[in-house]
């Protein structure tokens, strides 16, 4: 299958000098090096301590220093600093509230030495939404390389830069074709590859603008979300969470389980992650650190990883060439996610009933 991107499209910049500017900030309202390896976004690379990544139709890079940001975009834009501002969410003062978690729970002040600056992002929900269903029973290493194959093989080519390939995310419609699914699983998404091509197709049919979810309450913007092929109770928390505005959203895997019963003690029979389970735990977190809950688990979701390396990092000077169709090899797991699915899905058709 070949790529989208063609040689004569490429827009090299080997020659052009990018515009960087300057904000100030303290690392412990933003570390760029925890957020963005902490599961939430998967296709930010670092070369040589800058971190880069396609947001739209533009590039965003960036690099820390000290209690300074440097950012530059391509193509240039005059705005780039709102652009930062609301992808991380800058307007929240997670200082603040740190401060509060660790003062109303020892086990957040005590877990969270070491993690401070970590913030949940404010994603595109298309993108966030394609990225969790490629997140079911995976690991992050595999995600990340699931997220580049689909830029290079359904994208569109923004630029090169310093060896590495920039596309936009695709669109609903170019993921809703009728030869995507085999092509996805030729790149070996797996049974990813029917929910992949059956949501976009559901979004692009419906002409759906998935941002009105924003708008929606947390229970509302969750059904909306179930609704979705491959779209269960955690995946749908991830969306809330990190691209709905729904601060209070805990999405609940094995890892977030774990925490609550080694931790908290809270009490849960089996290693099951079951619908009860899932709301139990989702309201005992909500009800112990407040309005901005999601926020909480995610620092103790990163603190619990254990590594926060997505595998497509570099720091040499001349990075191999990067996004040049990486293939991903994946292992069929159990899937958990499908269960809680299947028993979402069973539960509503006896309440209909």
């Amino acid at each position: 299958m070949k790529s989208v991107g063609r040689k004569t499209d490429k827009i090299r910049l080997k020659m052009v000098k990018l515009v960087w500017e300057s904000m100030k900030i303290s690392p412990l309202e933003l570390s760029l090096a925890k957020v963005l390896r902490c599961g939430q976004a998967f296709r930010w690379k670092n070369i040589n301590d800058v971190w880069s990544c396609s947001i739209g139709s533009k590039v965003l890079f960036l690099r820390q220093h000290g209690d300074t940001i440097d950012y530059a975009t391509y193509p240039y834009d005059s705005k780039a600093l709102e652009l930062v501002s609301d992808y991380f969410n800058l307007d929240i003062k997670v200082q603040e509230l740190y401060t509060q978690w660790s003062r109303d729970d020892p086990v957040f002040q005590k877990t969270a030495v070491g993690f401070e600056g970590v913030r949940m992002l404010r994603q595109n929900p298309w993108e966030n939404l394609i990225s969790f269903i490629c997140s079911s029973n995976n690991n992050v290493k595999r995600i990340s390389q699931m997220c580049d194959n689909l830029t290079v093989h359904f994208g569109e080519l923004i630029m090169e830069h310093e060896g590495v390939e920039y596309y936009t995310f695709p669109t609903p419609q170019a993921l809703s074709k009728d030869d995507v699914e085999s092509k996805l699983r030729d790149l070996s998404f797996g049974y990813r590859a029917k929910y992949i091509h059956k949501t976009a197709q559901m979004v692009a049919s419906q002409n759906q603008d998935l941002f009105k979810i924003r708008d929606l309450p947390y229970e509302e913007a969750h059904a909306e979300l179930i609704k979705f092929v491959g779209v269960g109770p955690k995946v749908a928390d991830c969306i809330c969470l990190m691209s709905m505005d729904k601060h209070d959203a805990i999405p609940v895997d094995t890892h977030v389980y774990q925490i609550a019963k080694r931790d908290y003690k809270l009490s849960s029979k089996g290693d099951a992650v079951t619908p009860k389970t899932y709301e139990l735990i989702r309201k005992f977190f909500v009800n112990k650190w407040g309005p901005y809950a999601g926020w909480a688990q995610s620092v103790m979701f990163a603190a619990d990883l254990k590594d926060l390396e997505n595998g497509l990092n570099q720091t040499n000077s001349s990075p191999k060439k990067q996004n040049k169709r990486p293939k991903v090899e994946v292992k069929e797991e159990i899937q958990l996610e499908v269960n809680l699915v299947r028993a979402d899905r069973r539960k509503r058709v006896r309440t209909t009933a």
